[in-house]
């Protein structure tokens, strides 16, 4: 497990990775700017989709990353 500095280096790292260096100041602007509750945004944005859907979409997208970077 990560210590919280990792994880948000981390974090700051994969949001600038793929969003670019702006588009990942801007992200994390808007999130600080209004209040955010990540687990109600995360029921509202994939509701059709059961957990172990949206697992193996995810695992798909990581695969994915990783041959687009090579």
């Amino acid at each position: 497990m990560s210590t919280d500095s990792e994880l948000k280096l981390k974090g700051i790292q994969i949001l600038v990775e793929n969003l670019g260096e702006v588009e990942a100041e801007r992200f994390i602007a808007l999130l600080l700017r209004e209040p955010f509750d990540y687990t109600e945004w995360q029921k509202k944005l994939w509701p059709d989709l059961s957990a172990d859907e949206l697992s193996k979409k995810a695992m798909e997208f990581l695969k994915k990353q990783k041959v687009d970077h090579k």
